[in-house]
């Protein structure tokens, strides 16, 4: 056997050890992959219920909230038909204005006369 012979054996032994270090590392990556794959499955099982309730959750909340809606609109309207009705009642003036000084007055002398009594 010749250098030739030796070399050749060396290579081959060099390429045997690189066969076995590329297997195992397959290997190990395939592995990983199931662990992967496993990981993957439980988070996808467990997220779904998950994601159910939270949809339930959010149903329930709007429920509340569109009632909370109409209320709030109702408000709205409401607030709008008096603000509407005192600026016409303010803008005619003259006869309404009387009137309304004339109740309040009154309301004055009623409270003044009520002091008075408890004084006594």
């Amino acid at each position: 056997m010749g250098p030739g012979g030796i070399a050749t054996i060396i290579a081959s032994c060099a390429l045997l050890i690189i066969a076995i270090a590329i297997s195992y590392v397959v290997i190990r990556v395939g592995r990983f992959v199931d662990e992967a794959k496993a990981s993957l499955k439980a988070v996808t099982d467990e997220a779904a219920p998950l994601i159910e309730e939270v949809h339930t959750t959010v149903t329930l909340v709007n429920g509340p909230l569109q009632s909370l809606n109409k209320i709030t609109k109702s408000a709205e309207e409401i607030t709008e038909k008096i603000s509407k009705t005192t600026g016409s009642f303010l803008d005619k003036g003259g006869p309404a204005l009387k009137i309304a000084g004339a109740l309040v007055s009154a309301a004055q002398v009623k409270k003044s006369r009520a002091k008075k009594k408890k004084a006594e």
